[in-house]
């Protein structure tokens, strides 16, 4: 199933470490950059943020490094809306190297504010169709092994 969204990007040097990979700070300004491109693809661009005085604000996200992304590497980032109501989005992105190959993954809780009241508000209707059909359009049943993971030493 070919995704709804696709961000598409390669490692700049400044975001190389000592490592010789991308830092894991620069995965996270990564993943930001894609999930203002999602903003975006769901209808919240510059203009529409003005006209409804409304924004997303990212709630909370956990990242997993899975592979090294090296300087000039292209990557590319997915998103899948794992839940929705009517002012959040439980998000996950993945993110790919050039072989296809699954390199990070992320996942986010958005909440869409109303700016005017600085508190969580409902999405603005055309923004809440896009979100539901995104939903509806997408694999449902896939399981993603990183969704939902806590963090912490396992004890036998």
């Amino acid at each position: 199933m070919k995704p709804s969204f696709l961000y598409s990007n390669s490692v700049p040097a400044e975001w190389v470490d000592y490592n010789g990979h991308m830092n894991d700070a620069e995965y996270s300004r990564a993943f930001s950059l894609a999930t203002d491109a999602f903003i975006e693809h769901i209808g919240l661009d510059e203009a529409a943020r003005d006209q409804w005085n409304y924004t997303i604000f990212t709630l909370e996200t956990h990242t997993c490094y899975l592979q090294e992304v090296k300087e000039k590497a292209t990557f590319n980032i997915t998103a899948k809306v794992l839940d929705y109501d009517s002012k959040r989005m439980h998000m996950f992105f993945t993110m790919k190297n050039e072989a296809d190959e699954l390199v990070a993954t992320f996942e986010e809780m958005l909440m869409g504010i109303d700016q005017t009241k600085g508190r969580g508000s409902p999405f603005p209707e055309p923004v809440a169709e896009t979100i539901r059909e995104i939903y509806q359009g997408q694999d449902n049943e896939e399981y993603i092994k990183q969704a939902g993971r806590t963090i912490g030493i396992r004890r036998k």
